[in-house]
């Protein structure tokens, strides 16, 4: 074999299939209807399985009747989940479950279980921290330099309130899986962004060794975060197989359960104050910040965003955050966990301190980047002008209120950070004598298109057209890859795919070099062929040079990119954007309308440009949905939620969304930094940047996300202004 191959990325201007913009392998099956979600799967002898959950906020569970469920015909298995003694502590907790021949038995079955609750008190909004009381607990207090000073010297202070509202996961597919338990072994078919991991879990909950559990997914509705573990679903689901004898189940929630339970995005509250100079730098900042995400209290968001780097902070800062428990459904990962929020508290609070200040916001932002990480500060100022320019800024920014008739045009910025280094993962490449390749990674495609990537990235190596490479994912009997999360699969599945085509590649090399009259290191793959470097018609086709393969009649390599020693030759981490909304508010009506959104962003090394284009395009649609619509509404007096439905629950339409505007960021300097993932950083700075514009377009802030006509019409009339 040559010496330890060398593994980096060919450069940009000799790259064949890593660069160009196939369209996703995937996507004639999904737009035919062929793919097989997990919830669409119909095994022989199916069985259907239906939740009983609790309408109570906070309850305890005093006793439970399943007798008569259990002798109604059709129904094969009845589980409680919550016995008498359990104590509930949001609505739409598990209490019960059926499986049975048909649906609607099972929701029968379930309407006929008979719980009797002790209605505890209950704290379902955390909108107004003086209503808390001892549910607010004290989560951080930090405080650097001298603050007050700093207010008393300063020549410009703002001060304004802002809150980022709950909002829950909306996937598609809801969570759940179908699964069969027979004897000692489980099969899984579930919606999860964890396939390798998942059997570990599930074998743990149900005493079964994880190598007695096959996991199974071919395609997945939507995770964005919400999806990685069994959940006691799983559990569930696989108890209610067994006790049905080993038939398949299939315990999906509907949509009302998913809405309420299944995950969200905390709120974060804050009153902000920022001190300055009339040049617009920021000399003084204090927050007093407030979230929930359910029962266990809300994190503190990291304020102020961006400009807090740990060598050269803001010089004088106070940052204080409560807790508050409600109850109310968990939260989970969502999309860029705690930086949406982050962003929209404080690109809000700086637009309002250059306000303050008479100053173009796009001055300001850029006049404290000296604060954010020293890395990037060039970056975010190339993006900055790279947005201003796409969104016209100087021609169609005007101070605020300024624009004329009753309805008023506004801009608005909002930027983002976020990491996106590869996770562990693990490729195994074999070239059979055949010339056939096959691909096996234990991954999954959460819609993001990492089939299109792991082949893109083997056929380059390989020098071989996308067609000619088989891959295989989805199963946990594959090599095994990490989760789906964090931005990180991308990094992982590239670096891994990689390492093993250049491995199996150089044995290939030297099976084929004494056909050449050549050695190993000689060699190259490139057009479908081995040949020799600088001797193009020195060379041997693919299929020849694999009939070369020895007596084993194949060759079979492993690539591993380890998270903890991440291949640095090809991966790494740390992400920038800028964004520009470009609205239209009716101060008649409040309804605000997106003209035009700019979204500026780099990922290091882009595999696919198509893609990483269609993750920012579906990156915004996203946030302007949660600026303009998405909020969970809940009863302060039943501790009902009131919306747990699609009807209620409003999400954006095509027609809501406006112009997008991408921009890749693929600039050499970029480029060699190598592959970076992007899944979450471009979802990040939208309320931001829709609520700067809309500030700027109506001469006052609207304090609260989303921004809907109440909220718009209540800051015109000074209600909450």
């Amino acid at each position: 074999m040559a010496n330890t191959p060398d593994y980096s990325w060919p450069p940009m201007e000799a790259r064949k299939v890593i660069g160009q913009s196939p369209k996703r392998l995937d996507g004639p099956a999904k737009a035919s209807g062929r793919a097989r979600y997990s919830s669409d799967l119909n095994p022989k002898d199916l069985l259907f399985g239906v939740y009983l959950t609790c309408p109570h906020a906070h309850a305890r569970v005093t006793s439970v009747d399943s007798s008569a469920a259990e002798k109604m015909q059709g129904v094969t298995a009845v589980h409680v989940v919550s016995p008498a003694g359990t104590e509930i502590q949001w609505q739409g907790t598990e209490v019960a479950a059926v499986a049975a021949v048909t649906e609607e038995i099972a929701r029968d079955a379930v309407g006929a279980i008979k719980v009797v609750y002790e209605v505890l008190p209950h704290l379902v909004k955390e909108e107004d921290v003086a209503q808390a009381g001892a549910r607010a607990k004290a989560a951080g207090e930090i405080l650097k330099g001298d603050p007050a000073a700093a207010f008393e010297q300063a020549a410009v202070v703002s001060e304004g309130h802002y809150g980022i509202p709950v909002i829950t996961h909306c996937c598609l597919e809801p969570h759940g899986q179908t699964i069969q338990w027979q004897g000692d072994s489980v099969w899984a078919w579930p919606s999860t962004q964890d396939v390798t991991h998942y059997a570990g879990q599930l074998g743990q909950n149900l005493k079964v060794p994880a190598a007695n559990v096959k996991v199974k997914m071919d395609y997945i509705g939507g995770g964005f975060g919400s999806k990685f573990s069994p959940d006691s679903w799983g559990e569930v689901c696989a108890r209610l197989s067994q006790k049905s004898g080993g038939r398949p189940v299939r315990l999906f929630l509907d949509r009302a359960t998913e809405q309420r339970i299944a995950g969200n995005r905390p709120s974060a509250y804050a009153d902000i104050k920022i001190g300055g100079g009339k040049d617009g730098t920021i000399t003084a900042w204090e927050s007093h910040s407030w979230a929930t995400g359910g029962f266990t209290g809300g994190g503190s968001p990291p304020l102020p965003y961006i400009l807090d780097d740990s060598n050269h902070p803001i010089p004088n800062k106070r940052l204080v955050h409560t807790a508050i428990s409600t109850n109310t459904g968990p939260f989970r990962a969502w999309r860029a966990p705690n930086n949406q929020q982050a962003a929209y508290l404080t690109c809000s609070a700086v637009e309002d301190f250059a306000a303050k200040a008479g100053l173009d916001p796009l001055e300001v932002f850029k006049l404290n980047l000296q604060y954010a990480p020293k890395v990037r500060q060039d970056l975010y100022g190339y993006q900055f002008d790279k947005a201003a320019e796409l969104s016209e800024w100087k021609k169609l920014w005007k101070p605020r209120g300024q624009s004329a008739g009753p309805v008023k045009r506004g801009l608005g910025l909002g930027f983002s950070a976020w990491g996106g280094g590869g996770h562990t993962s693990q490729c195994n490449v074999t070239l059979h004598a055949d010339g056939s390749v096959q691909v096996d990674i234990g991954t999954q495609d959460l819609g993001t298109g990492t089939r299109t990537i792991i082949t893109q990235v083997a056929a380059e190596t390989l020098g071989l057209p996308m067609a000619a490479i088989k891959l295989t994912i989805g199963s946990n009997d594959l090599p095994p890859d990490n989760a789906s999360g964090g931005s990180t699969t991308v990094g992982g599945v590239s670096a891994s795919t990689r390492k093993a085509a250049v491995n199996a590649l150089a044995k290939l090399f030297d099976a084929a070099a004494p056909a050449l009259g050549a050695t190993a290191d000689q060699l190259e793959a490139a057009n479908g062929q081995i040949r020799v470097k600088g001797s193009p018609s020195k060379s041997l086709t693919w299929t020849a040079a694999c009939k070369k393969i020895g007596a084993a009649g194949k060759i079979a390599e492993t690539g591993i990119n380890d998270q903890r020693n991440p291949s640095r030759e090809l991966i790494s981490s740390g992400t920038g954007g800028v964004q520009v909304a470009d609205v239209s508010v009716d101060i008649e009506t409040g309804i605000v309308k997106i003209n035009r959104y700019v979204a500026v962003q780099d990922c290091g090394l882009i595999i696919n440009p198509r893609l990483a284009e269609s993750q920012v395009y579906g990156a915004v649609i996203m946030g302007i949905s949660t600026a303009l619509f998405e909020r969970r509404f809940m009863d302060a007096a039943t501790g009902a939620m009131l919306n747990a439905d699609m009807e209620f629950y409003k999400l954006a339409g095509i027609g809501d969304i406006g112009e997008i505007k991408v921009y890749m960021d693929i600039r050499p300097e970029n480029d060699k930094r190598g592959v970076i993932g992007l899944g979450e950083p471009p979802a990040i700075a939208i309320c931001a940047a829709v609520g700067n514009a809309v500030a700027n377009a109506i001469g006052v802030r609207v304090p609260h996300i989303p921004m809907t006509p109440d909220h718009v019409l209540d800051a015109l009339e000074g209600r909450n202004a």
